[in-house]
């Protein structure tokens, strides 16, 4: 399988259908980016021997700091061409996040946004390597239009060639999980096939060029979550590389409205969302303005991932579209995908029907028998990633070898039932997942304890009906305060610190926050502190 690289993947699509539409971006604005396959395969090679010209090579790391557009696609698509990775940046960071990100992941090039140009400019500064600042506006379509639009020859690529995927996972700061280009797109991006849908694994270029050829069995994606996150990634390359449209919104806000009359006029069949974040405003969207205002019979699949699609949600889904499948995948930035959600086990717990290869090791290190009972790690084994960008410790610890077999292990709780299905218990790390974003609370207790009025501070997550989980902070003030701070502003004093999604939504305040002997925070006790006093409407911010 020594085509299975994603530049040679695109490049076979092209020449297999390049009339064929392949992008499409809106904005509420008007503004409209329509692309062919061949349009985006030159505007591709523009970029990437702008790359080269700039000394980009193989293996070097290509930051992609950028909202929803073509952009995106295009400098993802340019740094495949000449064997570099291409980097997610999230345009949420503020400075001090940026420039660990840029250090850690060791950008030798940031493709920017206009006005996201002097932060990113600021955090590339800051880096003990030279690393150019390309700005998203005039000055790039200059760029391109003084490159060729012909192939760059670039030797060597292969499905060993690497994508990487940075994630602030349950670690604190962000981590990049790297991926040999055939083992991601086998796993996730399209390439594994799928059986319901009648579509085999692809073996070799062959195979792709016939799927671009064939008349696809559900064309048009619409990706509504952000292509900086890895699910939203995915399911736009996966249409991407299967000679299929793909549809972005380029706008940072999320306009139900607006989202469901692009579904109507670009006819897409699938559209792609993360949990309740989106699926909340679209439901009381419908609900307002009846299921008639939007002609959506041409979709076929509302597909979530990247935070639970609550039982509530995807049941109101399925009364107002009842033509269409909601589907909850499950996976994580370590494993790729992994199952779809069929249910609840007697616990609560939601059941997925797991793909081959998934287990649960146990405590002692074996595996799970089905119905034996026992509570383990959910893991996975196949198409894997090779490992964290240096880091060899959390490598070892994530991605352990059982029984000869080498599997990713990023930390869910899970039983295996006895009819094989998997239920997940969620993480056994105290990481937030608040609509698909993942906050880890030291970083936000941090920025609290930085406030001249905070003593101590515990942040913890509680149920949200929107988000899933909300970021919420138990906090002792200093004595003596003759005005203590309420909750905006020690919202206002982290937003210097901390991405906007990070700051606290609520804050409760006590007499003392409690720690182990050893000084940990008592993370349990601040959970039932924090959800007593929201239920119960006592002090909040």
């Amino acid at each position: 399988m020594a085509g299975l690289n994603f530049a040679d993947i695109f490049e076979t699509v092209v020449d297999t259908t390049p009339d064929a539409p392949a992008l499409v971006v809106r904005s509420t604005a008007g503004d409209e980016v329509r692309l062919t396959f061949a349009e985006l395969d030159a505007r591709a090679n523009r970029l990437a021997h702008a790359f080269l010209d700039q000394g980009i090579g193989p293996g070097d790391h290509i930051g992609c700091h950028l909202y929803d557009g073509n952009q995106f696609v295009e400098a993802t698509l340019a740094a495949f061409k000449v064997r570099a990775v291409p980097v997610n940046v999230n345009f949420r960071y503020v400075d001090e996040e940026l420039g660990y990100l840029f250090d850690n992941a060791d950008l030798r090039l940031v493709v920017t946004e206009p006005d996201l140009e002097i932060r990113a400019e600021r955090a590339a500064k800051g880096m003990e390597r030279d690393c150019p600042v390309v700005v998203a506006d005039d000055r790039y379509e200059t760029l391109l239009s003084a490159r060729p639009a012909t192939r760059p020859e670039v030797a060597g690529r292969g499905p060993d060639d690497l994508y990487g995927l940075w994630t602030g996972g349950t670690t604190g700061m962000p981590k990049g999980v790297m991926w040999r280009h055939e083992d991601i797109y086998l796993s996730v991006v399209g390439g594994g096939g799928n059986p319901a849908l009648g579509i085999a694994p692809v073996a070799d270029l062959g195979d792709v060029a016939a799927r671009a050829a064939a008349d696809y069995p559900i064309p048009g994606a619409l990706t509504l979550c952000p292509l900086m996150h890895g699910g939203g990634w995915w399911i736009a390359f996966s249409a991407l590389l299967s000679g299929t449209y793909n549809v972005l919104i380029r706008d940072l806000g999320f306009d139900p409205d607006f989202a469901m009359r692009v579904m109507e006029e670009e006819e897409v069949r699938v559209v792609m969302t993360i949990g309740d974040a989106y699926a909340r405003p679209l439901i009381d969207h419908l609900e307002e303005v009846g299921t008639d205002r939007h002609d959506l019979s041409k979709l076929l699949v509302y597909g979530s991932g990247g935070a639970i699609l609550s039982p509530s949600m995807k049941a109101a889904l399925g009364t107002l579209l009842p033509h269409v499948i909601v589907m909850d995948g499950f996976g994580a930035s370590e494993t790729g995908g992994q199952g779809s959600l069929v249910g609840q086990n007697g616990d609560g717990a939601p059941v997925f029907q797991m793909g081959p290869g998934n287990v649960v090791i146990g405590d002692d290190g074996t595996l799970c028998a089905p119905g034996d009972g026992r509570m383990g790690m959910l893991a996975t084994s196949g198409h894997i990633p090779l490992g964290y960008y240096k880091d060899e410790a959390k490598t070892a610890a994530t991605f352990p070898v059982v029984d000869g077999v080498r599997y990713a292990v990023p930390g869910d709780m899970a039983k295996l039932l006895e009819d094989g299905t998997i239920a997940v218990y969620g993480r056994g790390s105290v990481s937030i997942n608040s609509g698909g974003e993942k906050i880890f609370p030291e970083e936000v207790e941090k920025a609290l304890k930085s406030h001249p009025a905070v003593f101590d501070a515990i942040v913890v997550g509680t149920p949200s009906e929107r988000w899933g989980s909300q970021v919420t902070a138990v906090v002792q003030l200093r004595n003596g305060l003759a005005t203590p701070p309420d909750l905006e502003g020690l919202r206002d004093h982290c937003r210097a610190h901390l991405a906007g999604y990070k700051l606290p939504r609520e804050a409760v305040f006590v007499d003392a926050v409690r720690r182990s002997p050893s000084g940990k925070p008592d993370y349990r006790w601040a959970k039932d502190v924090a959800v007593a006093a929201l239920e119960g409407s006592l002090t909040t911010g």
